[in-house]
């Protein structure tokens, strides 16, 4: 895993389609959100239109926001209900990974 002990989560709201980003910290966040902005503009030609994330301050880039014309939406303090998609799929991949470790019998403290 070297040393990956975060995950972005994106997912677009329309397609629902999902990318998951191992990250190594937290601070690894706003340049993993900018590119994948650059990304998807480039590759999709689609213009990146929200960002909806929770409170956390490793999504605090308002100037980038203001910059690209992004809007950014948070959702209230404590109601993850309010991210339920994004919520779901790290519950989701959290059980796979689980699942995989467990079925290869490796070491709790991979875990």
């Amino acid at each position: 895993m070297q040393g990956h002990k975060y995950f972005l989560t994106i997912v677009d709201d329309f397609t629902r389609f999902v990318w998951v980003f191992l990250m190594c910290s937290k601070a690894e966040t706003q340049s993993t959100l900018k590119n994948f902005i650059l990304h998807v503009e480039r590759q999709f030609n689609a213009k990146v239109k929200m960002v909806r994330s929770d409170n956390g301050s490793e999504f605090i880039m308002q100037r980038f926001y203001e910059e690209t014309g992004i809007i950014h939406q948070t959702s209230c303090i404590e109601t993850p209900q309010q991210n339920g998609i994004v919520e779901r799929k790290h519950q989701h991949l959290l059980n796979v990974t689980i699942s995989l470790l467990f079925q290869e019998n490796l070491p709790s403290i991979i875990w």
